[in-house]
């Protein structure tokens, strides 16, 4: 061993350490986008079932009750779209009343 090398494993491992935080950080800000996809298209389409049935207070409400915003909100001829936010994510849902 060289007189020159001691103490040379601990900025490697500092940079080892800085470079596992940084994808670590990515991937829980991935996961995050990947479940509010998945509450967003939920939450829509509870909310396009609910305002077809009950309309646009029900609507907003339901979104809400899903961790939602009812962005918005279209009826037309017995059907119903919906746009919702949840987190950075947001979604559409269609739905129709039949009798």
């Amino acid at each position: 061993m060289r007189a020159g090398d001691d103490g040379q494993v601990l900025p490697l491992l500092a940079a080892l350490m800085m470079v596992v935080a940084l994808v670590i950080i990515g991937l829980v800000r991935l996961g995050e986008g990947v479940v509010d996809r998945a509450r967003a298209r939920t939450a829509a389409d509870a909310a396009a079932l609910a305002g077809a049935r009950d309309g646009e207070d029900r609507a907003g409400q339901v979104a809400a009750d899903n961790h939602g915003d009812l962005r918005s909100y279209v009826a037309r001829n017995h059907q119903v779209e919906v746009t919702v936010r949840v987190g950075d994510a947001t979604a559409s849902a269609r739905a129709e009343l039949r009798w």
